[in-house]
């Protein structure tokens, strides 16, 4: 099959494969997968232009809105967060946009860009992961407690389950964001997560990956918010700022006629198309995991795509 803006011929199933693959595995993190289809798509299928990172966005687009909707559903999503990430990172994304088409259209040195990121995070979140907590400090989270009501859930006869619970906000103003899930209450700055989410937004509109990859970690690293009550406001998040980079390439395209901006419709709705339903599966299947294995799964896709991007520039 042939994709006509990446000047690419792969089979028909490697795309939705991939699309699938990577949505299943990161929407459980809040993380679209868009950071590995980058990679795959620069290294494996050789797609190098500017337009790759419009085709990322496209991908998010296709693929987000099955996941968020499994959230909702399931009454885990956190409107104020959600609201306060696109405020921070709708504006973002045009300076990233801007900053990707100007002063990294070469491959070798967007390699470069995008493994320091990706690295930097990743480590991060493992410090955090290792870090020991006081005695008895982390026994009786609500994620191991939710955990716990999840196991025994799955144990009980339909007829006699309770509902799992849902998050509840107590309070949105521009100092806290404050709610409670599953017996904890959780707060955290307003202002920190706008601010933080203006540079992520810059940054995911260079990279092409809406920036949930990035925000995500850092809820859970350094602001500490339940892994089980971010996936979705970052998933959304990663929506609406796709869905503004995405048009934004489109409608630059016709000013840079000399390289590929815009995005390969077809190769992104083929991604895209297996990434619906890889999100769905991946959100209905998050509460089944562990809370640990999800945050050290963050860890290692960031770790290991940031220091592939590195070597590949050194070597």
């Amino acid at each position: 099959m042939y994709f006509p803006v990446a000047e690419i011929e792969v089979a028909f199933w490697v795309p939705l494969v991939a699309g699938f693959a990577v949505a299943f595995v990161c929407s459980m993190g809040g993380v679209s997968g868009a950071n590995l289809l980058l990679p795959f798509q620069v290294s494996v299928l050789g797609f190098t232009t500017p337009a790759v990172s419009a085709t990322n966005h496209l991908f998010n687009i296709v693929a987000i809105p099955s996941g968020v909707y499994r959230f909702i559903r399931e009454g885990r999503m956190v409107w104020p967060l959600t609201w306060v990430v696109i405020a921070g990172t709708v504006p973002g994304v045009f300076v990233g946009v801007f900053a990707r088409v100007h002063f990294l259209p070469d491959p070798t040195h967007f390699r470069f860009f995008a493994g320091l990121v990706l690295l930097y995070i990743g480590v991060t979140m493992v410090r955090s992961l290792t870090k020991k907590s006081p005695p008895g400090a982390d026994k009786n989270t609500a994620e191991k407690r939710f955990q716990e009501l999840v196991r025994s859930f799955k144990a009980k006869d339909a007829a006699t389950r309770e509902p799992l619970p849902r998050v509840a906000v107590h309070k949105f103003g521009l100092s806290r964001i404050n709610y409670s899930f599953y017996g904890e209450n959780i707060s955290a700055p307003t202002m920190g997560i706008f601010t933080l989410s203006a540079i992520v937004g810059v940054v995911g509109g260079i990279y092409g990956i809406g920036g949930g990859a990035i925000i995500a970690p850092f809820f859970v690293a350094v602001f500490r918010l339940p892994v089980y009550t971010i996936a979705g406001a970052c998933l959304m998040g990663t929506f609406i700022t796709s869905v503004v980079a995405a048009l934004l390439y489109q409608i630059i395209a016709p000013f840079y006629p000399h390289m590929a901006v815009a995005p390969d419709w077809l190769l992104g709705l083929m991604l895209g198309i297996g990434g619906m339903i890889g999100m769905y599966s991946g959100a209905w299947f998050q509460k089944y995991v562990p809370a640990l294995f999800i945050k050290w799964m963050l860890a290692s896709i960031l770790f290991f795509t940031g220091t592939r991007y590195i070597l590949s520039f050194v070597f």
